[in-house]
């Protein structure tokens, strides 16, 4: 009779899993994650939008929950989606909109934690190639550099421009990355604005090569351009996965959380001794600034707020014909189990 007996915390908790459609026996059974090994896409690792997961892999975090993680990285979002769609990676590190663009086109997947609460990204125009800029209006015709066409970036310059009356067609969309790559095809005269994530648009920025016409760097521009708080990169995957998986899921949470904690603290010198030197693009005190400018964008407990699954939803539907808001079920785009636990665990 005593491996009957739970407590009511337990069974409280077990019976909110069992509602939200999770295998909630094996959570409370094994300790043990069903996959020791995760294979994570993600679409510019080096980028702040991705500090969390560059944390919780380079102290150790995700191995310390007893999962080894191999983690692929691409030129954007879109890409390391298309990762996870075909089959060779079981989670994306990615924009928790995708989760609903993909819903809209009848394929579920689900974020489990999140680590930015604001997108921060950043859209300029070339000072030199658009000297007489005045209005988004003026990017009739021009050449946006994204991270990779249909990422987070993308999405970004597609709601400026459908503010000002343009469609993403007016336009020509250019990937270059998010690395040394976008700072050499903006100086170079290859595109004419961009919509990026930093170090790459502090860099632009402090060095006078840009100027800032849409910032969801901070709290306050991310209110400001999207009208409510919008959630930024998180982990998502298949929902399958995640009812399947749960203690591996679990495991990933603790580790992104943990890692969220360290941040919380942690100061300039703590970060570049963390990352890796190439992160830096060659210059520690822009890269510094650039922290200091998303810091508060970074999530502070893994948990994923209610009303910014709204306000994500709004946004992409204002611009794309494809989303229909009515036909959106937010609730099954996210789940905040995972991340509570994980917050309890970390007194994040």
């Amino acid at each position: 009779m005593k491996n009957m007996v739970i407590s009511r915390r337990t069974f409280a908790s077990a019976t909110v899993l069992a509602a939200a459609g999770v295998a909630a026996p094996a959570v409370w059974s094994q300790a043990r994650p069903e996959k020791s090994r995760i294979s994570i896409a993600v679409g510019g690792k080096a980028s702040f939008y991705y500090l969390p997961l560059t944390i919780s892999e380079q102290l150790g975090y995700f191995k310390a929950e007893g999962v080894d993680v191999e983690i692929s990285d691409f030129a954007g979002g879109s890409r390391a989606l298309q990762a996870l769609v075909g089959g060779s990676a079981d989670v994306v590190s990615g924009a928790y909109e995708h989760t609903i663009n993909m819903q809209s086109k009848n394929q579920f997947i689900q974020s489990f934690v999140l680590q930015g609460r604001a997108p921060q990204i950043a859209m300029g125009v070339s000072v030199k190639a658009m000297p007489n800029y005045r209005t988004p209006a003026d990017l009739r015709g021009k050449k946006i550099g994204v991270s990779a066409p249909g990422s987070s970036t993308n999405m970004v310059a597609n709601l400026v421009l459908s503010r000002a009356g343009l469609k993403a067609s007016d336009v020509s969309f250019v990937g270059v990355g998010t690395a040394a790559g976008a700072l050499t095809a903006l100086r170079s005269g290859q595109i004419d604005a961009m919509s990026n994530i930093d170090p790459v648009m502090t860099m632009l920025e402090q060095k006078g090569d840009v100027k800032i016409i849409s910032d969801t760097r901070t709290l306050k521009g991310t209110n400001d351009v999207f009208g409510g708080p919008m959630p930024a990169a998180c982990f998502y995957t298949h929902a399958e996965f995640v009812q399947k998986n749960p203690n591996t899921c679990q495991a990933l949470a603790n580790a992104i959380v943990h890692g969220l904690k360290w941040l919380q603290t942690a100061g300039p010198s703590d970060i570049i001794k963390t990352v890796p030197e190439s992160y830096l693009l060659g210059d520690r005190a822009l890269y510094l600034a650039s922290f200091n400018k998303v810091r508060e964008a970074i999530s502070l407990d893994g948990v994923l707020p209610d009303e910014g699954t709204r306000t994500a939803l709004r946004a992409l539907a204002s611009f794309d014909p494809s989303v229909k808001a009515d036909r959106i079920a937010l609730g099954k785009t996210y789940t905040n189990d995972f991340a509570h636990r994980a917050k309890d665990k970390f007194k994040a």
